[in-house]
């Protein structure tokens, strides 16, 4: 008798794993894109007055809708040269310093915060570890928790691991339709598990990293509706719809005192993880 050969698996096809594609596709708005799009007068910060700058981690001052704000981004880049420039969008820790700095001046000043996170995760080269990289992303934590200032956050794009969470402490957070957001890539969660970085897509649907997995945890405070097909096929409406959820976010948060909104953004992320039979 012949020996019985093994069925082939199915192919498998998660919308976790659609998401995960449509969150880095090539033509995605970025955090300058939104710039551009968001802001008038915008001046941008460099440096973190202890090393240097780092071009993955973009901010500025500029003007919302005439209220005066602060932005801080990651930004990935397009053609090769720019995705060099901006080390593929993954910070160092020159870059969340710099974050922390521009962050500070803000709450000095009483001007509200916007974060973009957008990174595959923050970078793990030798050069980042020896100069800090978890004290830094530790640090960025600690502060934004602190800040005396509204603080809106939005994953635009890919949001990986700590590198996105350093700047995810907010008083209101979002997600556009189609990003993504979680602690580990799917091909890195696939080469632990399964040994086989191929089984991506069955990591992405396991590690519930779309916005709809994320509001029915508790872990953001809403969706941002994208254009059919992505924020790439009409990066000006994203942009509007962007505009009109931070306008709405703003109204409500500026309304509130320094000491309340330090408690809600306290008290948000200690309700994090906590679940009952």
């Amino acid at each position: 008798m012949s020996p019985q050969l093994e069925k082939p698996e199915p192919t498998v096809k998660h919308p976790a794993w659609e998401r995960v594609q449509c969150a880095r596709h090539a033509k995605r708005p970025h955090t300058t894109d939104y710039i551009q799009r968001l802001l008038t007068d915008f001046d941008e910060i460099h440096g973190d007055r202890l090393y240097g700058d780092d071009a993955a981690i973009i901010c500025g001052m500029g003007f919302l809708d005439g209220r005066p704000v602060m932005l801080v981004g990651e930004q990935k880049g397009r053609d090769t040269k720019q995705k060099l420039h901006r080390n593929f969008g993954m910070p160092k820790p020159e870059g969340y310093r710099k974050a922390i700095r521009a962050m500070q001046l803000a709450a000095k000043f009483g001007r509200p915060i916007i974060t973009l996170m957008d990174t595959p995760g923050a970078y793990p080269g030798i050069d980042a570890e020896e100069r800090g990289q978890a004290e830094a992303i530790a640090r960025s934590l600690r502060e934004m928790a602190r800040l005396t200032v509204p603080v809106i956050a939005v994953c635009i794009g890919e949001g990986g691991s700590g590198g996105a969470l350093a700047l995810g402490v907010g008083n209101r957070v979002y997600m556009m339709e189609n990003a993504v957001y979680s602690v580990i890539s799917p091909e890195s969660c696939a080469a632990i598990i399964w040994r086989d970085s191929a089984k991506a897509e069955l990591a992405a649907a396991a590690l519930k990293l779309t916005a709809e997995d994320l509001l029915e945890l508790g872990l953001i405070d809403g969706i941002i509706p994208e254009p059919e097909g992505g924020a790439h096929i009409s990066p000006e409406l994203a942009a509007e719809t962007l505009r009109s959820t931070l306008s709405g976010a703003l109204d409500e948060l500026t309304k509130m005192s320094a000491d309340e909104l330090v408690q809600q953004r306290y008290s948000k992320f200690r309700k994090m993880g906590n679940f009952f039979a």
